[in-house]
């Protein structure tokens, strides 16, 4: 049997549900379909530049975020050894791009989104598929465990193995291993002062920072083939890699569990998609432009994407001219980061350390360009309720 609604997320994740807090906005009837039993988030925390709160301040929900998250900035990059390359304040980035760079975990920012949505909007254990994108005459069909569903707008935001990217793209490629495992952890670590800081090895970074609910979010990369896993344990495999580096990241370790590590290899997309639309459904997040994560811009990219997938969504043509461009420049210049900050050559990593010193000496605004383009991004509009009409 065959149910209409008007509009349709699939994934509950923060795309997910900021597209759909942002389609409420504008008047959209909105059902998001998650296939996962809870909206508990993969991952530990999440940075937030200036380019994302703004459009947080477009669902209404900016300030209280702000108002959770720790400001990061005030540290800096180390070596292993401990020494500073580079020192960052976290006034000179808010001054520059006009608000603060903050962290705090991903739950929260879940929670606080889900909040935003009527009662019912969201339903977990609900694997869904597109099977018809629909077009100008025809609405879009997407299939559940529970029947068929009809809808005027579908918003595929499943993550970077997108089922619903395959559905209207079967010939794209598809994700790919970007070279290198990501572990990270969130704990409390008692006892323990520190600045924030990431720090650059041979093949390898490591970076801690405070959130400001008094727990420490430390993440570590390395270059690893894709599927490998420890022999032991993950924090075993932590301690081989990271416990002769620099404090405070040996007492991180120490504090952690090994249930407390959490380890997944980085895809990205390396093949740009030829849009982000197709017929009555879009994409967003890691399904349309999934990056590695060494500028801290995918999940941020997903909330600019949401804002204004919920700006065009009577034209789904204009919201991939609006991203496609944008999210490409900010996905390339990722993979280049991490080329540069996972050099595994000694030489390289010499040069590399040399060059990033020699930058910060020149003063913290020439550090901070590489945001430039980036964290200054404004959204299309100021609140989501002035469009509603228009949109409907």
């Amino acid at each position: 049997m065959t149910r209409r609604v008007r509009a349709i997320v699939i994934g509950g994740g923060i795309g997910g549900l900021a597209a759909a807090a942002a389609l409420d906005r504008q008047g959209w009837e909105v059902t998001v379909l998650e296939r996962a039993p809870s909206l508990e988030p993969v991952g530990a925390a999440i940075s937030l530049a200036p380019n994302a709160l703004r459009a947080l301040d477009v669902l209404g929900v900016g300030d209280e975020i702000r108002d959770l998250a720790a400001w990061q900035g005030d540290g800096g990059l180390r070596t292993p050894a401990g020494r500073w390359l580079v020192r960052t304040s976290a006034a000179a980035a808010a001054a520059r791009f006009g608000g603060p760079l903050v962290l705090l975990a991903r739950a929260t920012l879940v929670d606080r989104l889900a909040a935003l949505l009527p009662a019912g909007t969201v339903r977990t254990a609900a694997a869904a598929s597109v099977t018809d994108p629909g077009g100008r005459a025809r609405p879009a069909r997407v299939t559940t465990a529970e029947g068929e569903l009809e809808a005027e707008l579908v918003v595929g935001a499943d993550g970077v193995n997108s089922r619903a990217r395959t559905a209207l793209f079967p010939a794209h490629p598809g994700a790919v291993y970007a070279g290198f495992t990501t572990w990270r952890v969130l704990i409390p670590v008692p006892g323990v002062e520190f600045a924030s800081h990431e720090t650059w090895g041979r093949g390898h970074i490591w970076g801690t920072h405070p959130l400001k609910d008094g727990r420490v979010y430390a993440y570590a990369a390395a270059r690893t083939p894709a599927g490998e896993r420890a022999p032991d344990d993950e924090k075993a495999e932590l301690l081989r890699r990271y416990g002769h580096w620099h404090d405070p990241v040996p007492a991180v370790l120490a504090a952690a569990r090994p249930a407390d590590v959490l380890r997944h290899d980085v895809h990205h997309i390396a093949e740009p998609l030829p849009a982000y639309h197709r017929g009555r459904v879009a994409l967003l997040g890691d399904a349309a432009h999934a990056m590695p994560p060494t500028l801290g811009q995918g999940g941020n990219q997903a909330i600019e994407d949401a804002v204004v997938l919920a700006h065009h969504s009577r034209d789904l043509p204009a919201y991939t001219g609006a991203r496609l461009a944008r999210t490409t420049a900010v996905a390339r210049r990722a993979v280049r980061v991490a080329r540069l900050n996972m050099a595994g050559n000694r030489a390289a990593v010499a040069l590399r350390d040399t060059a990033v010193a020699a930058l910060s000496k020149a003063g913290p605004a020439l550090f901070l360009r590489g945001f430039d383009g980036i964290a200054d991004w404004r959204p299309p509009y100021a609140s989501g309720k002035e469009h509603a009409g228009e949109q409907r």
